[in-house]
């Protein structure tokens, strides 16, 4: 028996690097807006910074996933599956 991994909606899927990338944002600005405490508006920062590098990181993979994809004449012999 395989087991199958679940899998996310489409349009949760395609949302998720938009998500990440605007708590990035957030806490980036909650890091300023705590700048008076030091520990937690550092903490806040580099997490902030992180998650946004995440996001940005994930969408130019897709994308470029996406190129190189569309260059074959069989686009589904890249994605490991086998054919039926």
């Amino acid at each position: 028996m395989s087991r199958r991994s679940p899998h996310l909606s489409r349009p949760v899927y395609e949302g998720l690097p938009w998500f990440y990338i605007i708590c990035g944002l957030a806490a980036l600005v909650a890091s300023y807006l705590l700048a008076s405490r030091g520990g937690l508006s550092l903490l806040t920062g580099v997490l902030g910074l992180v998650i946004l590098v995440s996001g940005i990181v994930v969408l130019l993979r897709r994308r470029d996933y996406r190129e190189i994809r569309s260059k074959y004449a069989n686009p589904d012999s890249l994605g490991g599956k086998d054919p039926p």
